[in-house]
């Protein structure tokens, strides 16, 4: 009972924390004490104070106003490349579970090849043979980050073919679309939203590596990332600059992480219940 007490404790924190960062950045341009842009060089590299909560970067704009803001822009590419992997990944898992034969080989051998890249190291590449931009870090996220929605969708649609409403729709002359779009990829959200929710935790900290490396937002944009690696020359001096980003990226990722294992841990006793009945 204790343990059971803890994890809906925890998951509750997670729960809570998660929206209160979401809050802070949509609603940055509301709570945010100053203009994320603004420069003030007489105060360039303040300690934190009254004025200033977090104080100021080494060109003097406001730390806290330029960690919420940075919520907004991670946030946002995270989600983006997460749904464009999901929707490639979905589509390309059907196919290859419903159709099998050479479809299902050729998929699962590029599959396996993407899956035997390390990640980081092909966005590193992706990015910077496309060069430093959004439309390149999204194209590194979503060329990495395909797989696991595809091998998850493959492996579930070859159980799901195999029941008999599957062979009951096909006598009745529903067509193959049909089947995959109305009456087998309902079955998958389940499954789906699980990795969803892991893949939104992995892609913040994506996003902000790639923009920590040069190879995403670029300078004067407020992200955790950019203004973690701005940080690095101030860092002795003024250490806050680098600790703030870094924290919120750390809980981001951890709240996203906890919300996604409670909700796998629900979904399965669900299907472990519809069985014993």
């Amino acid at each position: 009972m204790k343990r059971k007490k803890k994890i809906k404790l925890g998951t509750w924190a997670a729960g809570v924390l998660l929206a209160a960062i979401l809050l802070m950045s949509l609603l940055a341009p509301v709570l945010a004490p100053y203009d994320p842009y603004q420069l003030d060089m007489r105060n360039a590299l303040a300690a934190p104070d009254s004025v200033h909560l977090l104080g100021t970067d080494a060109i003097g704009r406001d730390l806290l106003s330029r960690v919420m803001y940075g919520g907004r822009q991670s946030l946002l590419l995270a989600a983006a490349a997460t749904s464009l992997s999901m929707a490639l990944g979905c589509v390309i898992g059907i196919v290859a579970g419903y159709f099998g034969g050479k479809a299902d080989l050729v998929i699962t051998a590029v599959s396996n090849i993407f899956q035997g890249l390390p990640g980081m190291t092909m966005m590193i590449a992706i990015a910077g043979l496309m060069g430093p931009g959004v439309s390149s870090m999204l194209l590194a996220l979503v060329i990495t980050s395909w797989v696991s929605f595809s091998r998850l969708v493959r492996g579930e649609v070859m159980k799901i073919k195999q029941e008999y409403f599957v062979e009951g729709l096909k006598g009745l002359g529903a067509g193959d679309l049909r089947i995959m779009a109305v009456h087998i990829a309902p079955n998958l959200m389940g499954s789906i939203l699980i990795i969803f929710a892991t893949r939104i935790a992995s892609s913040v900290i994506s996003v902000a590596s790639l923009s920590f490396l040069g190879l995403g937002l670029q300078p004067p944009t407020p992200d955790w990332g950019v203004m973690i690696n701005d940080a690095r020359a101030h860092f002795r001096q003024a250490p806050m600059l680098a600790i703030a980003p870094g924290v919120m990226i750390v809980l981001l990722s951890l709240s996203v992480n906890v919300l996604a294992d409670a909700l796998r841990d629900k979904l399965d006793v669900r299907m472990d219940s519809v069985k014993e009945d």
